[in-house]
């Protein structure tokens, strides 16, 4: 049975777009039911439109704090019942409450390989330490900013010459394969939270998450 997907976005969609493709091309067996943004101005919006894919908008300068923004949030996502909430470029911190509602069925994706990284400018930070690797991973949202358990990880090379934004673009690349294929996997229950932990083909995931082969 097709599972329903709601993405939230609060810019280009790119993500998003990478992900409709892949429905499109028959990858994931799952629909997006609507796509949700805080910016009206969101391009994300614009691609959900052109799709005929129900475009939300719900501005949290509107609401006098984050709690009662998210539970506004949250009665308008549980009105598509999704098996799978998608944050895509979602550039809010969400409440605690928000987090546990959906619990196990909400994925983000963070550019840099975790746990390394956490937070913002990741590309700088890489590039300032040296290292020879850096990449993106698809991981399950918890409480714990970027702290969530990890699904899958795509790796880059940094060489010599490679700056913040050519080290974005390299970084963009491999997040528009692993993100639907973590989508894929979690819509024909490949990949799975479970009180055990996490799960792909019934057998527990690496701590890392499952590790793409896509170095460039």
């Amino acid at each position: 049975m097709s599972k329903r997907i709601v993405v939230l976005i609060s810019g280009s969609g790119s993500n998003l777009q990478a992900i409709m493709d892949a429905i499109d091309a028959g990858q994931i067996n799952g629909r997006i039911a609507a796509v949700l943004s805080n910016k009206a101005d969101a391009y994300g919006l614009e691609r959900a439109q052109k799709a005929n894919i129900p475009a939300l908008i719900l501005k949290h300068t509107e609401f006098d704090d984050r709690e009662s923004f998210d539970q506004a949030m949250i009665e308008k996502i549980d009105h598509y019942q999704p098996d799978l909430i998608v944050l895509a470029g979602f550039m809010r911190i969400l409440t605690a409450e928000f987090v546990r509602h959906y619990q196990g069925r909400m994925l983000n994706i963070h550019p840099s390989l975790l746990p390394k990284y956490k937070g913002l400018h990741t590309h700088k930070r890489a590039i300032e330490a040296g290292d020879l690797y850096h990449g993106c991973t698809v991981h399950f949202v918890t409480e714990e900013l970027d702290g969530g358990p990890l699904a899958v990880q795509g790796k880059v090379s940094i060489d010599m010459d490679d700056d913040e934004d050519s080290l974005q673009q390299k970084v963009h690349a491999v997040e528009h394969k692993i993100y639907p294929l973590a989508v894929e996997w979690i819509c024909s229950d490949k990949l799975k939270w479970t009180p055990k932990g996490i799960l792909i083909n019934n057998q527990p995931l690496p701590s890392e998450g499952y590790q793409l082969d896509s170095s460039v």
